[in-house]
């Protein structure tokens, strides 16, 4: 079928630019020793999800559905994030799940009669205080008053019993300088716990699959991360992977 053939409005995903991307970000993970996760909340096109598995390592959720599709459809590591679970949702995710990221240590043992039997790598994530945002204030983990994510002065080190990762997430379509600073401000109020855990979750919002995103500030900042650190580093871009990879075709 002609593109001028198809019936409209409809999303025509370009497969060679989708692969393009997926190369990018798949180098950065052979170069580095990184995991980069597919971001389903920003893109979640199942159909391709056999091209995406090729070149990553996984997908992280932002709640029990897209878990399932990931677990479904993609394979891979599986991670999941969400500001608060019911019982429910728990129960299903410890099965589905290979990584859940709690938003505060309330709900972290709430659940955990659940989680650490089940074996799950359990998280937290923390609210770093360190805005980067440039016309997304809407969005912004580290705004004022925000409740994503613990603050160092919320932060229970009593309660680290069997947790194996930290994640911030606080970028939005931006660079590498931005994650750098950010890195440094969480590494200053967090950097203490890192030696206890096995990974650190760098979150989204890095365009690097733009072409002047710095990609090797990126990766040197990996490497400083993983070298005084030794835990493994996850990046869980949405946008990057499908960038100008489709378009709207309409009438």
């Amino acid at each position: 079928m002609k593109r001028n053939e198809l019936p409209t409005p409809c999303f025509l995903v370009s497969e060679p630019a989708l692969k393009r991307n997926l190369e990018i970000l798949g180098g950065v993970q052979k170069r580095t020793g990184c995991k980069i996760l597919l971001a389903q909340k920003a893109f979640s096109m199942f159909h391709v999800y056999p091209l995406i598995a090729r070149y990553l390592s996984g997908a992280s959720a932002s709640g029990l559905f897209e878990a399932r599709l990931a677990h479904e459809e993609l394979g891979g590591e599986n991670h999941v994030f969400s500001p608060a679970y019911t019982q429910d949702e728990m129960r299903e995710l410890v099965a589905v799940c290979d990584h859940i990221v709690f938003n505060s240590f309330s709900q972290m043992e709430a659940h955990r009669p659940l989680w650490q039997p089940a074996g799950v790598s359990a998280g937290i994530r923390v609210n770093p205080e360190c805005s980067t945002q440039k016309g997304h204030a809407i969005y912004d983990p580290c705004a004022p008053h925000s409740r994503l994510g613990v603050t160092r002065k919320n932060f229970r080190t009593d309660l680290l019993d069997g947790v194996e990762g930290l994640h911030f997430h606080t970028l939005c379509e931006q660079n590498a300088d931005d994650l750098v600073q950010t890195f440094e401000a969480f590494e200053a109020s967090f950097g203490e716990f890192l030696p206890r855990m096995k990974w650190l979750n760098l979150g989204g919002g890095h365009h690097i699959t733009k072409p002047d995103y710095d990609i090797a500030a990126l990766e040197r900042l990996i490497g400083r991360i993983r070298a005084k650190y030794g835990v493994t580093v996850y990046l869980e871009p949405g946008e990057t992977i499908a960038l100008d990879a489709g378009a709207l075709i309409t009438t």
